[in-house]
């Protein structure tokens, strides 16, 4: 049987990242369930995507700089019960939480997941680098246009990607 790979660096920084915009937020205590991290890492993961639905949602807003330069998505997605998921989510989520970067609250068994005071430290160094910043700019327009619950996200998303609903289980995306 092969071996899981261990969570990738990028990854982690990735989904540090978004958690911290989020966690920063007066509204907010951070990101309220997998879900909806979801949905928010696929819309940063894939900016075509990201771009479409901010054209459908706000058309006059400038959707900022790519933030993946070369095109290249690390892992795809895949298509699973409730819209785009990565497996990797489980270990990512773990390796960031015994980093001690970020801290998951469970309530009504949903989770919540903010960065800790090293965690939001580490995110503020990332975003000062030039790779790291259209990330975090990225995370910044998605919390601004795109905080709603994960149901809606995903309703969001079905809506205007119909190519997802279709596609069997399992699929990349």
């Amino acid at each position: 049987m092969p071996t899981a790979r261990p969570p990738s660096a990028d990854a982690q920084a990735r989904l540090l990242l978004l958690i911290d915009v989020f966690s920063q937020a007066k509204t907010s205590n951070g990101i309220e369930g997998r879900m909806k991290l979801a949905k928010l890492d696929f819309l940063l993961r894939y900016p075509d995507r990201f771009d479409r639905l901010m054209a459908v949602r706000r058309p006059n807003v400038d959707a900022g700089e790519n933030p993946w330069l070369t095109g290249t998505i690390e892992q795809s997605m895949i298509r699973y019960k409730y819209g785009p998921w990565d497996p990797a989510y489980y270990a990512l989520l773990g390796a960031l939480t015994g980093k001690g970067l970020i801290e998951p609250k469970h309530e009504d068994a949903i989770a919540t997941y903010c960065t800790t005071a090293a965690g939001h430290d580490v995110a503020c160094a990332l975003a000062e680098s030039e790779s790291w910043r259209p990330v975090r700019d990225r995370a910044v327009l998605l919390r601004r246009h795109f905080n709603l619950t994960g149901i809606t996200l995903k309703n969001l998303i079905y809506e205007t990607f119909p190519d997802i609903v279709e596609a069997d289980w399992g699929t990349h995306l």
